[in-house]
């Protein structure tokens, strides 16, 4: 669900100083404290305060190395939400309390947050070993702590498969794992193929490899405006007579004789070669054509096949097609090409206190995801529907997954355990497989990722008597092969953190397309991270000094429920868990507008 942005960002305790490691403008507030000139990397004290934060909430657990204890996924420290909010660390970063809350802000029982192993698999038949499938009923309740690695098993259990109980934690997946989960998931069926003529088929997928109908060029065709000669010159011509492209010469061309010839026309049988018109002298009074440069058999005549030849494969299945791609394709013959259509997706937003239109007022703020996800979806090869707002309502969302017919559905809010938040319960009533719940990345870690039942929804077994209610889920459980649904938190920079883990290579993976190439790019600035998730943290890309490399800048405003830093960013840095130095390199996820942003200087500041 999402909430309000409860943190302000504290106050830069960084004393002003040079950058001297790279040009740029003024810092507009945009950059992370070293990342810009005229501000030092950060003070000693504002380092000290962090890492005695750090210390503190360590020793609040007995330095277990399964991680400080945070408040129940989905519960703010302050209350109910996405458990991601931040509090109020300058750059908009979390804080991580060791006293679970109850869902109304009140501490619960510190004993309630003693880090439980728990088996990351379920019984269900389809569970992926690696990937912590299960079914969302058997989720922690409203007042269990701690965050368990994944791969432990629970007391007792002699199989990683065994379910867990419904008091146990859900186990978070690390980032990397997750997003291969997404990726498998995504590339688990065989790829449908539909013909789509060319004026259609711009950003689809090819399902099959491009092969060349024909021959290209499928004639001798004249690389310049010129004279077609045969033989030794000097030739002679016709005044007035001349080949034009689209016109087939009428007989073959005789040695001696020269006709003027356009760019792309068929040169005529026994041609030896085209002279440019520039260097050539034509005697209009005699007839005869001289050239001014040496001849050489063949010059400027682009010979039949020379880009390729009939059968030969163009470009392979699982190219994107591009302005360039529908070009070439019509070149060599076609009228439509064989794609993999492009993924439906539904776009549902929970929560009541959500606006469509106008100033945040009485508690209710406007809603930044709905507008914000579809784009991102249409960059990344969807097609996608207009977001429908639900509300903080069970019963809607249980209709709306009934009646999707989308490939996947993505949803806002309400992946957490407060008392509105219903995809869980949802999930678990409809016999959904979780293939991930919880991802162990800040900000956004209560995402999750699941397949739905096949056929007619959970919705309708709603009414029926328990027993047979219970059954006829179980029986759902067996064959989730039906519509994916990624659950994303409802804070926004939280949900950008959820696209970029799940749905970008869960789509990709639908949709047919390669997955998005790693790189890694040298980092301008030290970037502090979470003592045990990966951190996401908007960056822009930066021109070295002549000589120097490349380099990202963390950007400032990178809180759960920001987005000011991620519209200024055009890329994510993949912060390991304990930070990265300035200096040394992080991988880089490019958004998607990344491609079309130029890397100049002054680009984002």
């Amino acid at each position: 669900m999402t909430g309000p942005d409860r943190s302000a960002p504290g106050p830069d305790r960084s004393a002003p100083g040079p950058d001297r490691s790279a040009p740029g403008p003024v810092d507009d507030g945009l950059f992370a404290p070293g990342a810009v000139p005229g501000e030092a990397a950060g003070s000693a004290r504002a380092r000290a305060e962090e890492e005695l934060a750090i210390e503190q909430a360590l020793a609040l657990v007995g330095g277990s190395t399964l991680g400080p204890s945070r408040p129940p996924r989905g519960q703010r420290p302050g209350g109910g939400g996405d458990g991601d909010d931040p509090s109020g660390t300058p750059d908009g970063g979390e804080a991580w309390s060791s006293t679970p809350r109850t869902g109304d802000g009140r501490n619960a029982d510190p004993t309630s947050a003693s880090p439980t192993s728990a088996s990351p698999m379920s019984s269900a038949p389809n569970a992926r070993t690696d990937a912590g499938a299960h079914t969302p009923g058997n989720r922690p309740g409203p007042h269990s702590g701690g965050r368990v690695q994944s791969g432990s098993t629970s007391s007792g259990s002699t199989s990683p498969r065994a379910s867990r109980t419904a008091n146990q934690p859900a186990p978070s997946l690390s980032w990397s794992r997750a997003r291969a989960v997404a990726a498998r998931a995504g590339r688990g069926g065989p790829l449908a193929a539909v013909r789509l003529p060319l004026d259609r088929a711009l950003g689809h997928v090819l399902a099959e490899p491009l092969g060349a109908l024909t021959d290209l060029p499928s004639f001798d065709t004249s690389a310049m405006d010129g004279w077609a000669v045969a033989g030794p010159g000097p030739w002679a011509f016709v005044a007035g007579a001349g080949i034009l492209a689209g016109h087939a010469p009428a007989t073959a061309l005789p040695d001696g004789a020269a006709v003027r010839i356009a760019t792309g026309a068929r040169v005529p049988p026994d041609t030896t070669a085209v002279i440019r018109s520039e260097h050539a002298y034509a005697d209009e009074a005699k007839g005869l054509l001289h050239a001014e440069r040496s001849v050489a058999t063949g010059q400027d005549i682009r010979p039949r096949g020379q880009e390729c030849r009939s059968g030969e494969q163009l470009v392979p299945a699982g190219t994107v097609v591009t302005p360039a791609v529908l070009g070439l394709a019509a070149a060599a013959g076609y009228d439509a090409l064989p794609a993999v259509p492009r993924p439906r997706v539904d776009i549902l937003v929970l929560g009541d206190e959500l606006l469509a239109a106008g100033l945040p007022h009485d508690g209710l703020i406007r809603d930044a995801l709905g507008p914000m996800l579809g784009p991102w979806l249409r960059a990344l090869g969807a097609e996608v529907a207009g977001p429908r707002r639900l509300g903080d309502d069970a019963g809607a969302l249980r209709d709306a997954l009934a009646a999707s017919d989308a490939d996947l559905i993505v949803t806002t809010g309400g992946t957490a355990s407060g008392p509105v938040d219903h995809v869980h319960p949802v999930l678990a009533e409809v016999g959904a497989e979780l293939l991930v719940d919880g991802v162990a990345v800040r900000p956004g870690h209560p995402m999750l990722l699941a397949r739905l039942p096949s056929g007619p929804s959970g919705a309708h077994t709603a009414g029926r008597p328990e027993g047979q209610r219970d059954a006829t889920a179980e029986q759902r459980k067996e064959s989730p092969d039906g519509p994916y649904l990624v659950g994303l938190p409802g804070n926004p920079l939280a949900a950008v953190s959820g696209l970029v883990t799940l749905v970008e290579p869960l789509i990709a993976g639908l949709a047919g397309r390669p997955a998005q190439d790693a790189y890694r790019a040298l980092v301008h600035a030290e970037v502090h991270g979470h003592p045990h998730d990966t951190r996401l943290v908007p960056v822009v890309h930066r021109a070295g000094r002549a000589g120097g490399r490349d380099h990202v800048a963390p950007l400032r405003y990178n809180g759960p429920a920001m987005l000011r830093g991620i519209a200024a960013a055009d890329g994510l840095a993949v912060v390991e868990p304990g930070g990265v130095r300035s200096g040394t390199e992080v991988e880089i996820l490019d958004l998607p507008w990344a491609p079309a942003t130029p890397w100049t200087e002054g680009c984002f500041t």
